[in-house]
């Protein structure tokens, strides 16, 4: 008999601030899973997750200075998901891609557009952030701080 193992879909603590929903999975995250630990994902994989892994830490870090969130305690207060649905989370959920977001049903989904970065969503009463996909050409700085202003209307910076 052949048993295979699912593949993880989560990687990160069960109660983030914020989980970020993404369709693919970065290499070796079924070791990452027993130690989450965001500069060894950066070392196994290619640049791209460093940008994601990086935007995630610039979005959710209490501080303006992100690089010792990231390197200290990303995976301590926020997640990556793989599943096409919302866990059952206590934060808020981040769906990263306008064709990621297709994978998911979502009922009654009241997704704001924020007036200085039309390309990025809120609903605030479903705690659900959208967003193009999180790379540095589609989420500029310029728009990474209209998310913080945004996310800062809402008490996520204080609410730690």
């Amino acid at each position: 008999m052949h048993i295979t193992l699912r593949e993880a879909d989560y990687l990160g603590p069960t109660n983030p601030v914020i989980a970020l929903y993404l369709p693919h999975r970065p290499e070796g995250l079924d070791e990452l899973v027993a130690a989450p630990d965001a500069g060894r994902l950066m070392e196994n994989n290619s640049n791209h997750w460093r940008k994601i892994v990086t935007l995630l830490a610039k979005i959710a870090s209490p501080q303006e200075e992100w690089r010792s969130f990231r390197d200290d305690e990303l995976f301590e207060r926020t997640a990556l998901c793989f599943t096409p649905h919302l866990k059952r989370l206590p934060g808020w959920h981040w769906i990263g891609g306008k064709e990621n977001l297709q994978r998911f049903s979502i009922e009654g989904l009241n997704a704001q557009p924020l007036r200085g970065a039309p390309e990025v969503a809120l609903d605030v009463e479903k705690r659900i952030l959208l967003t193009p996909y999180p790379d540095y050409r589609q989420l500029s700085n310029a728009t990474v701080a209209e998310i913080r202003k945004a996310l800062d209307h809402t008490g996520f910076y204080t609410k730690r």
